[in-house]
């Protein structure tokens, strides 16, 4: 399935008109009264073993189509994913291209709360009231696209983030993604651990993976932050070579909503990775 030169640009023009709309509802102050006065949620922690997995819930993507249908149970999904050993549960929530949804977004964080798991809103996220809409839904983390937001948008976003004790994953495509990420990081206030620098190989254009891209790039990644590979990864293979090239995390999504048993396929792409990273350590 082929994409649209201006994909971002379109799905950012839809999330801001989402946006408009649920504050028609629900006004900015309201929204961030319910973000500031809404419980913890569990703090990002990352294993010493060098190698976590950040795994998805989605439902479709423009690239694959339907990926679960209406009957999926979603508490089961995620419950799966926390009894894996997921360090993040990442949820979409964009409606038209996803099938994504807050309520998906509330499911999960309250799954995941007692297993110490913090849900990720990954959305095509452009304004402050997303991410108080992610924070009063139970979120720990947001997902924001580097190449869609402005200097100061990101700058703006980062700060209202840390503020409400949010992780942040920032996604790149390209070289040029990556060196305004980086100098995005510097203004970063919370704890570097918290701030994660993600590449993701879909080409924006196609659709379709390039796989190599998250080679080429990772080395141009800053080190003080943990380096997450997106997209393409499919089997315990793949999380051993990234984990051996220097990515700290990686997030799987098609790969997991499509296995029979999505439990088993993501521990061994945990175990996979993490000995890759001892046997890289050890050499």
């Amino acid at each position: 399935m082929s994409g649209e030169p201006d994909f971002l640009a379109g799905m950012a023009r839809a999330s801001a008109a989402r946006s408009a709309r649920a504050a028609a509802g629900l006004s900015l102050e309201a929204v961030r009264e319910l973000a500031r006065t809404s419980p913890p949620a569990p703090r990002l922690a990352l294993s010493p073993a060098g190698f976590d997995l950040i795994m998805e819930l989605k439902l479709s993507s423009p690239a694959n189509g339907v990926l679960a249908g209406d009957a999926l149970n979603i508490a089961a999904q995620v419950e799966g994913y926390a009894r894996a050993g997921a360090a993040i549960v990442s949820v979409l929530t964009e409606p038209e291209r996803f099938r994504g949804d807050l309520a998906h977004l509330r499911a999960a964080a309250g799954v995941l709360r007692p297993y110490g798991v913090p849900a990720m809103r990954k959305d095509f996220l452009v304004d402050a009231y997303q991410l108080y809409e992610a924070r009063a839904a139970g979120a720990g983390g947001v997902l924001l696209i580097v190449r869609m937001l402005t200097d100061a948008v990101l700058a703006e976003l980062l700060a209202v983030a840390a503020e409400l004790g949010l992780f942040v994953l920032l996604e790149a495509f390209d070289a040029t993604d990556i060196d305004r990420a980086a100098r995005a990081a510097a203004t970063w206030s919370g704890p570097a651990a918290e701030l994660l620098i993600g590449v993701n190989s879909r080409d924006l254009v196609t659709l379709k993976v390039v796989p190599e891209r998250l080679l080429e790039l990772c080395p141009s990644l800053p080190t003080r932050h943990p380096r997450v590979a997106e997209s393409g990864l499919v089997d315990a293979g793949d999380a051993a070579r990234l984990a051996a090239a220097g990515y700290g995390l990686a997030l799987v999504g098609t790969a997991l909503m499509s296995a029979p048993d999505p439990v088993a396929l993501g521990r061994r792409m945990i175990e996979a990775g993490r000995a890759a990273r001892q046997t890289d350590s050890g050499s």
